[in-house]
């Protein structure tokens, strides 16, 4: 019995296309891990490249002597990643779903709003004042939750999968007796888990990347994200790099390039394992909206 298989060359075409870009993607990846364990020297003198010359772990020896310090940031961090990511996509879905109706009054409007937050700002001093002299959100964990839990753009990619839901559901849902909370948490979230993990992941990579509301907000060292505090380490390095008192010798270079690369292996560790659990998610939460929306 032959098996007869047939040969695409289209289809070739497209997985060495898919191919290549994923290479193109990993690269970049591929030479900050290797500038993270080369030597100062060598990257002054040849730039930055897929595989170390000489090996050197000299920035990560430097982060670690200040593991206590990065581990209070990873804490911090994550636990307002998590508590952020979860408040946001309650408010943005409560605030999506009846945008995503047509009964409600007025909806054209409260959408004009939500859009005029994502073009026109306040100003810095004006926030700076509300948050820290009316809101009290200084020093504290909501000053690193509360002023990014709601985004323009998240509530109408919500809002336009919504939308995408047949208003048949509403409208048995409502003869059954059931109110507009109920019908949201019973019928339309369990329908809404790919746009709830795009924009979930679009939240917690806002949240974990976040150095701005630390800077502006948080004086304690104990309340710092990690972020701000990898921020400050990488400062105080360019400082000492620069400073007449240190030896300028290959052996005695401070690592101010390797330690920027260190850190960024450090902070992408964690949420870019995300990735592979919300991808099959991703693509189909934003194309559902955006056909429909």
């Amino acid at each position: 019995m032959k098996i007869s298989t047939s040969f695409s060359w289209g289809q070739a075409f497209l997985n060495l296309i898919v191919t290549l870009i994923a290479l193109f993607c990993v690269i970049p990846f591929i030479i900050i891990l290797s500038s993270s364990m080369t030597r100062e020297m060598d990257i002054l003198t040849s730039g930055y490249n897929l595989f170390p010359k000489n090996v050197d772990f000299a920035a990560y020896q430097y982060l670690f002597q200040r593991m206590s310090v990065i581990l209070n940031g990873y804490k911090v961090t994550s636990l307002v990643t998590v508590i952020g990511t979860i408040a946001s996509l309650a408010i943005t879905a409560m605030i999506a779903y009846p945008l995503s109706l047509r009964r409600l009054k007025y909806r054209n409007y409260i959408s004009a709003y939500v859009l005029l937050t994502m073009l026109f700002s306040g100003g810095m001093v004006p926030w700076y004042i509300i948050c820290v002299k009316y809101l009290h959100l200084h020093n504290n964990m909501a000053a690193l939750i509360l002023p990014s839990m709601v985004n323009g753009f998240n509530v109408f990619l919500m809002r336009s999968y919504f939308s995408s839901i047949p208003e048949e559901m509403h409208e048995s849902a409502k003869i059954d007796g059931s109110g507009e909370f109920r019908t949201l948490i019973s019928i339309i979230l369990p329908l809404s888990t790919p746009v709830f993990a795009s924009v979930g992941l679009f939240i917690a990579l806002g949240y974990w990347n976040d150095w701005w509301l630390g800077l502006m907000l948080i004086d304690k060292i104990e309340l710092q994200p990690l972020q701000l505090l990898l921020r400050t380490i990488i400062s105080n390095v360019d400082y000492l790099a620069n400073s007449s008192v240190l030896a300028t010798t290959a052996d005695q270079m401070m690592p101010r390039e390797s330690i920027k690369m260190a850190a960024t292996m450090i902070t992408i560790g964690p949420i870019i394992f995300l990735y592979p659990f919300l991808q099959k998610y991703f693509v189909k939460g934003l194309m559902l909206g955006a056909i429909k929306g």
